[in-house]
């Protein structure tokens, strides 16, 4: 079983930093999920008999790494859930994309429909088509030769919305073969992953009320911590420049 990276913990919230190559849920390929690694923790860290708890409140694609937020009782799923409904959950997310954008920072927002037969969004101009409206806020961290780092702050939640909307920009995540990077990556486990990491998750807590803000550092496939590495961030790539005014 894989050993599972617990970022932060009380009895009603459990925060963990998954690994690119796990699903989020099972599925019927019946492979390890993070749900069933999770489970398998409580009971033994916890020495709890039987079944336990575990909400799973949102999802992160299989190829991306990063903290996941989970409920250990059912007053903080139904709590934690309604907070992600209503958007109050802020999601912070880095990208290693092919490419570089013009602006050092901004907002994409665009319309998202869905290939349910091949699992894959697209994304095409608000008012022209009918889909489910995605946003979300960037900021250039770092510039190299061929690649940027990027900051994401997804406004709305879409399945694929980050990968769609860079994508569609001529931004394709690295590693990303499935919306247009041309070389692949490999995650520990020898999967594919996606340059793609969700950073930082901050929410209230379903019963003390008080915010809580809990980051995810990369692991050790993210690719600025593998040896040859000369995309942002190293000393062959220049840093953003600062806000315009």
């Amino acid at each position: 079983m894989i050993e599972l990276d617990v970022l932060f913990e009380d009895n009603h919230c459990l925060a963990v930093n998954k690994p690119a190559g796990l699903l989020s849920q099972g599925d019927r390929s019946r492979e390890p999920s993070l749900v069933d690694v999770a489970s398998h923790y409580l009971k033994t860290h916890h020495a709890k008999p039987g079944n336990v708890y575990l909400g799973l409140l949102h999802r992160l694609d299989r190829p991306a790494s990063g903290v996941m937020l989970l409920a250990k009782t059912s007053k903080a799923a139904a709590r934690l859930s309604e907070q992600f409904r209503a958007g109050t959950i802020s999601k912070l997310y880095w990208a290693i994309v092919v490419g570089s954008p013009e602006e050092e920072a901004g907002t994409w927002a665009d319309v998202l429909t869905k290939d349910r037969q091949l699992n894959r969004a697209h994304a095409r101009a608000i008012g022209n088509h009918q889909g489910k409206e995605a946003s979300v806020d960037f900021r250039v961290l770092a510039r190299g030769e061929r690649h940027a780092k990027l900051e994401l702050h997804p406004v709305t939640g879409r399945s694929h919305q980050l990968r769609v909307q860079l994508a569609s920009r001529g931004l394709p995540i690295l590693g990303d073969i499935k919306y247009g990077a041309k070389v692949p990556l490999k995650a520990l486990d020898g999967r594919s992953r996606i340059a793609l990491h969700a950073r930082q998750i901050t929410f209230t807590h379903p019963t003390r009320h008080e915010p809580i803000s809990v980051l995810a550092p990369v692991p050790a496939d993210w690719p600025e911590s593998l040896p040859g590495w000369q995309g942002p961030g190293c000393g062959s790539s220049r840093p953003a420049a600062g806000p315009r005014t």
